[in-house]
């Protein structure tokens, strides 16, 4: 069906294909249960000790403003992350400001963290709770001097009403945002949120390209004030060489296929460096039951997607599910949380299990 319309909605701006999306979902015409397939109890599992149905989630970006996350549950996400959210409204940057790569299967974005704005969307969502999981990022304001202080607004304001939060210091779109990345910057961070005593779950949002001492930096920072997640990774503004595409070269966040490699990568340094003791969530180039695979297997508990989506429409959730479900089969793994790592054990382990 999406192969049919899909032409039609190329046509459009893809930001206001977008907002046609958002409006249509708010429609809630879904049916429930339509989306669930047969053996989805493998893929069920544990995040931060919270049961999901499934480990596929929505990244954040494409429910901004928290406006319908319930109709993402019905289209068969196990969880779904909103925002980026900041204290006050924000417009962001001036349009055009999101770009398809149709060649290369990605999006270059320069959104600027547009949503409506804390106040509003807690009301939102206290008016109607989310069904399942739902993660809340959040970011500062643009204009906003000491960008720390908006990180603290947030979370003191809206925690009560998320699963989990994702502190995002890695947008490439917000000037000053990804210095957070730096041990002062980010020891100075940490310790404001870790004396607000926040009693939920909170995952830092991480660059794909970081130098190799940032990582250990990172590493380091998240035992020292008990982060519990990583979600790994945001957009980047480099890896355009081999991008075919003639927009590769607009302004912005690179996501999609470019960076699936990548991030994979840097899942499995995390994994190892973190001695498998923190949650990882993985983000970049998710458009498959292979790609999802290959996230889990390298060290994330669950995964998330946006930009696969777009190019493959809104089953894309059901399709990787059944996807997943085959791969499980064939490899002989019972549940997908056996499989968490999978590519970070030695070989002799790998077949011991496998003949288990």
């Amino acid at each position: 069906m999406f192969s049919i319309i899909r032409p039609f909605i190329f046509n459009l701006d893809p930001e206001m294909a977008h907002d046609l999306a958002i409006k249509s979902l708010k429609l809630n015409l879904i049916p429930n249960n339509i989306f669930q397939i047969k053996d989805e109890d493998k893929l069920e599992t544990k995040v931060f000790g919270q049961k999901i149905r499934n480990p596929i989630g929505l990244a954040a970006g494409f429910d901004k403003s928290a406006e319908v996350y319930n109709s993402f549950f019905k289209l068969g996400f196990g969880f779904v992350e909103v925002g980026t959210i900041t204290p006050r409204r924000q417009l962001g940057n001036p349009k055009p400001r999101v770009f398809r790569l149709e060649k290369d299967k990605a999006l270059i974005n320069r959104l600027g963290f547009n949503n409506h704005g804390l106040d509003l969307i807690i009301k939102r969502i206290s008016k109607n709770p989310p069904k399942e999981m739902l993660g809340i990022n959040i970011g500062p304001n643009s204009d906003t001097k000491d960008k720390s202080d908006d990180f603290v607004e947030c979370l003191s304001k809206i925690h009560k009403f998320a699963n989990y939060l994702t502190i995002n210091i890695s947008s490439p779109n917000t000037v000053g945002l990804r210095d957070f990345h730096e041990k002062k910057s980010l020891d100075f961070l940490l310790n404001k949120i870790f004396k607000l005593k926040i009693p939920k779950p909170i995952c830092l949002k991480i660059s794909p390209v970081i130098y190799f001492k940032y990582v250990w930096q990172i590493i380091k920072k998240t035992k020292k004030f008990n982060i519990n997640g990583l979600i790994i990774s945001n957009t980047t503004i480099e890896n355009r060489e081999e991008l075919k595409d003639t927009k590769k070269s607009e302004e912005g966040g690179l996501s999609g296929q470019p960076l699936k490699h990548v991030s994979t990568k840097m899942i499995k340094e995390f994994y190892k460096g973190t001695n498998k003791k923190i949650t990882i969530i993985g983000v970049g180039g998710v458009d498959s039951g292979e790609s999802a695979f290959e996230k889990i297997s390298a060290g994330a508990s669950a995964i998330q997607l946006y930009t696969g989506m777009i190019f493959r429409g809104p089953t894309i959730a059901r399709d990787i599910k059944n996807e997943l479900i085959s791969i499980l089969k064939r490899e002989n793994i019972k549940n997908v949380s056996d499989a968490v790592g999978l590519n970070t054990w030695p070989q002799k382990f790998k077949v011991l299990y496998k003949q288990n």
